[in-house]
């Protein structure tokens, strides 16, 4: 295997949300990035990038450097993948311009397909939850995944090639979805919601996978087997590790019920990584922005009304399923935590949004709980009951702050609080906004 690429890890050690797609996009431009490989997550992931003539895409499922020319995806097998979503995303990016994101993109054929019943199941199981709602996105993202831990006939990207098997593995998936609804009560909660229609008709329209199928015609990426990840990386030059979604959401470390069906540590990038022979150097960089936000239900201690109403993000269209956006002081207690469940350390930070902190002038972190302490203790891997009683002691956890007179001191705390020097900042929206510190 080939040394020659320079290759980039990053993980969002925080809820999600970090600047993930800026990130990305930056780098690629400076490294000269040739691909960017997507290793976890699926469709629900919303990556910003603002190119510096003004352009603006929330990433989803192409790799945030596709405004750069030339740039390439690929979509690992880790990956959930949702055609007829990335069809959609390919036509926003046509409006922008970039006419040949579909022909710069490949896609494992082991991803696993959410299907549009999936998406309904999800939004169905959400709705009937009422106030006790987990938080979700809404796309159907674990539903597919728990769909797979069962069931023989799921579709995956390699029956993307054969329309007749796509014909028979949607209707299969719709029967199941709409089966499950009914054996857990689903249907029966919200048959009579006007809001849930939509979703009660996609499950019980018996000829609307033909319509699905047919859209799959617009879905024009190469779909490749084993060995791929070898040969991008056997390329001379950047490839980039594009995370989704933030590890304290991760399916096993994060604060359970409150995460995804997706593994959003630097495991699977890892893994990527050994079973192509990489034995080049690899930089991994750990992004989080320069105050705590966390969209949706969930253990949130630094969480601050009066923040929230300074900072807010732009509406969001998933608000509706992720549920409100909060903000909070920058939480060391739980950004080490995050670190401690990578795989591999981490080089440096990436610390962004600090144009955010500047226009209200309010530099304060967390560097302890009352109780807990400083440092939140990792149990044992996959073991769910361990992190729902760590969600119920994070509920009740009380900060204790410090507070700093300006950038400069705030970035020196978080690289002494978290012992990590950080490598990039970020005051803006665009790559031109990113300076390399140090």
């Amino acid at each position: 295997m080939s040394d020659t690429s320079e290759v980039w890890v990053f993980t969002d050690i925080a809820n999600g949300d970090s600047g993930k797609g800026t990130t990305v996009d930056c780098v690629a431009f400076d490294r000269g990035a040739h691909t960017t490989v997507r290793f976890n997550g699926g469709a629900q992931a919303g990556h910003g990038v603002t190119t510096p003539d003004g352009r603006h895409h929330i990433f989803a499922q192409f790799g945030c450097a596709t405004m750069l020319p030339g740039v390439e995806t690929f979509l690992s097998r880790f990956m959930l993948l949702d055609p007829w979503r990335m069809v959609s995303e390919e036509g926003f990016l046509r409006r922008l311009g970039v006419m040949d994101a579909f022909e710069r993109t490949s896609v494992d054929e082991r991803c696993l397909v959410v299907t549009p019943f999936h998406g309904a199941a999800n939004r169905l199981r959400e709705r009937s939850r009422g106030e006790g709602r987990h938080g979700s996105c809404g796309l159907g993202v674990g539903e597919a995944a728990k769909d797979a831990l069962t069931q023989a006939d799921v579709l995956w990207a390699a029956d993307l090639r054969d329309l007749a098997t796509c014909h028979r593995k949607l209707l299969a998936s719709q029967h199941r979805m709409r089966e499950q609804l009914w054996a857990d009560g689903i249907l029966r909660v919200c048959w009579n919601m006007p809001e849930a229609q939509e979703d009660i008709d996609l499950l019980t329209d018996g000829i609307v996978t033909d319509r699905f199928v047919a859209m799959l015609g617009e879905f024009r990426v190469t779909i490749v087997g084993d060995g791929h990840m070898a040969s991008v990386l056997a390329r001379p030059g950047g490839v980039i590790f594009e995370p989704a979604q933030g590890v304290l959401l991760d399916e096993w470390r994060g604060f359970h019920p409150h995460t995804t069906w997706s593994t959003t540590t630097d495991h699977n990038a890892n893994a990527l990584l050994r079973e192509a022979g990489y034995a080049g150097r690899v930089r991994r960089l750990g992004i989080v922005r320069g105050y705590a936000v966390r969209h949706g239900a969930g253990p949130f201690p630094t969480y601050d009304t009066q923040l929230s109403a300074q900072l807010p993000d732009p509406p969001s269209a998933r608000a509706q399923w992720q549920g409100a956006f909060r903000v909070g002081a920058f939480d060391t207690v739980a950004t080490r935590y995050a670190i401690a469940c990578l795989e591999k350390p981490l080089d440096g930070l990436v610390i962004t949004c600090l144009d955010r902190l500047a226009q209200i002038g309010q530099w304060k972190m967390a560097t302890s709980y009352e109780v807990i302490g400083r440092d939140i203790a990792l149990g044992p891997y996959r073991d769910l009951g361990y992190q729902e009683a760590l969600t119920h002691r994070l509920l009740e956890a009380r900060p204790v702050y410090e507070s700093y007179q300006d950038e400069e001191e705030h970035l020196l705390a978080i690289e002494r609080e978290l012992d990590l020097p950080v490598a990039l900042t970020s005051h803006g929206p665009s790559r031109s906004d990113k300076h390399w510190r140090g």
